[in-house]
């Protein structure tokens, strides 16, 4: 089988690699052999290649940038998923494609749930569910995977900047009123693993339906609570931190003004990808000391 990860370059991407590897021939085109904002080089490499499977880890995450930037952001996360969905439609093939919380108004405290009415608050958002509406009306067999905060060992992400931060400073502010689910991306390829797993054995591939799934750890914290246990776990892991939890000042979204609004509920429920799959989720925390771990044992 071959199967084709866009995107393969980044965080998600990059542990897709790793965990698929079993599962068939690798197709992870970096930029400069496949540029996705480019259709008509996106419809060449398909003809070429012809992926059995394709795993679209690829988007404009730019949140802020998105808001000035919608062309762009309409390409790679509304325009490159319907036509990767077209694609797999008329090869009969499955689509696995990576969404957001920020399809939800962001609104309320109540956990989202996949079948709630969307409404995003920013470009991004609307971007976003724009593609997984792409998706879902293509008729394509296809998995859409909802997730929050997403972060991995290397790459740009809060934990990276908040390690760097806190080796610095001794003191920093940060939002506490957006409550969610930080999100590893290890996590999200062990999970894409194990659904395609399922749905490539005749037995137990009728469990996994079509449709939209929420992959997120269980648990809830704020962006304030989640740099207080990275600091917390940093320093525990041995890496050397200037600052404490208790120098993390807590502010309202209000003081810290962004381009892009942000949703204040991204909490996420995740009972139907664990029936579907018969598994558990790992807590948030649990998930975070794995990932501060392995960034110690590679310094």
């Amino acid at each position: 089988m071959n199967i084709l990860i866009t995107g393969s370059n980044g965080q998600v991407g990059f542990e897709l690699r790793r965990q698929l590897a079993t599962l068939g021939d690798i197709l992870a085109p970096n930029r400069a052999a496949l540029d996705l904002s480019d259709a008509a080089a996106v419809d060449a490499f398909l003809a070429e290649h012809q992926p059995d499977l394709i795993v679209n880890a690829a988007a404009y995450t730019a949140v802020d940038n998105a808001e000035s930037d919608q062309a762009m952001a309409t390409r790679l996360n509304a325009e490159l998923p319907a036509q990767l969905a077209e694609y797999c439609q008329q090869r009969a093939c499955w689509l696995i494609h990576y969404s957001s919380d920020y399809v939800y108004n962001g609104e309320g405290t109540a956990p989202w749930q996949e079948s709630d009415t969307t409404g995003p608050c920013n470009a991004y958002g609307a971007t976003k569910l724009a593609g997984d509406e792409a998706v879902a009306n293509s008729g394509c067999q296809h998995l859409i995977f909802r997730t929050s905060w997403v972060y991995s060992a290397f790459g740009k992400s809060f934990l990276a900047t908040m390690l760097r931060l806190g080796a610095e400073r001794s003191a920093l502010s940060i939002v506490s009123d957006q409550i969610g689910a930080p999100t590893p991306a290890r996590l999200i390829a062990l999970v894409t693993q194990q659904a395609l797993a399922k749905l490539r054995n005749p037995k137990t591939a009728n469990d996994m339906e079509s449709g939209v799934y929420h992959l997120a750890p269980r648990g809830e914290t704020s962006w304030h609570g989640f740099a207080c246990e990275i600091f917390q776990v940093a320093k525990q892991a041995g890496l050397p931190m200037a600052i404490t939890p208790e120098g993390v000042s807590a502010i309202p979204t209000a003081e810290y003004p962004t381009p892009a609004t942000r949703p204040l509920n991204s909490r996420l429920t995740v009972a139907k990808i664990e029936a579907a799959l018969g598994i558990q989720m790992p807590s948030w925390q649990s998930q975070l000391a794995l990932t501060v771990e392995e960034i110690a044992s590679s310094r």
